[in-house]
């Protein structure tokens, strides 16, 4: 399950790996990104609606699945196992937190949506440009890897971010009604220096759902990419220990 403005293509480092293990491994848009289309109703892109989505995704595949949810993907994964929790033979919280995003990826969501109001995504990406032209990391990109980014940012239906972003601003601690509906194994995962949810509120999280929790190294928000070997061990090696 990618996150917010993420995709499919945000898993492929650890897809090989996963799939060496001798499993079906399987990673798909979100309604509304990338290459999945979507309505411009709204209310399709509400967190329940995606919930749903995935659900009817995981019967088309046979579940249960072990099920990986990152970032806003978590959040997403969560309220389809609150609703469903025989969907899933287990859950791993990759990089996503207990409740809203805070810090200083919320400040930029708020200021997102007025602007995709008035120029579209694309201008909201070459804003995003402006500020990432004396980034290193961001300048130290292969030229293919910054036009795809492009590309998937431009190819997402707007309403679907404007939605999706406010859930993520507005999503309420669900923590304890996950643990209540939830009896499967739970997984609490993210990258060291994760600039989203604290690590800090994800060990705390992972406390309060009484589960274990890894810490992979050389990694911020987006460990598939950033880490993929370790990242592909501690989820082979979770599910392995619950099969």
């Amino acid at each position: 399950m990618p996150g917010f403005t993420g995709s499919k293509e945000d898993f492929l480092p650890v897809l090989g790996p996963l799939a060496a293990s001798g499993r079906r491994v399987v990673a798909y848009d979100q309604r509304g990104q990338y290459e999945s289309r979507g309505p411009e109703d709204p209310a399709a892109y509400t967190c329940p609606a995606l919930a749903d989505e995935l659900l009817a995704v995981i019967d088309a595949i046979g579940g249960p699945v072990h099920l990986v949810g990152h970032s806003f993907g978590g959040l997403v994964a969560r309220d389809a196992l609150i609703k469903q929790p025989g969907a899933a033979r287990t859950l791993t919280l990759l990089d996503s937190g207990p409740a809203a995003l805070g810090g200083q990826r919320r400040a930029w969501l708020e200021l997102m949506a007025p602007v995709i109001n008035d120029v579209g995504l694309e201008g909201v990406y070459a804003a995003m440009e402006a500020l990432q032209a004396e980034d290193p990391k961001t300048q130290s990109l292969p030229q293919a890897t910054r036009d795809f980014l492009k590309k998937r940012f431009l190819s997402q239906s707007a309403t679907c971010v404007l939605v999706s972003g406010a859930a993520v601003l507005e999503e309420p601690d669900r923590v304890d009604e996950l643990r209540a509906a939830y009896p499967g194994p739970i997984l609490v995962a993210w990258g060291e220096h994760d600039d989203a949810w604290s690590p800090a509120e994800q060990e705390d999280m992972a406390r309060r759902l009484g589960v274990p929790y890894e810490v992979i190294p050389d990694a911020i928000h987006s460990p598939a990419v950033e880490n993929p070997e370790v990242t592909a061990k501690v989820l082979t090696e979770f599910w392995a220990a619950h099969e």
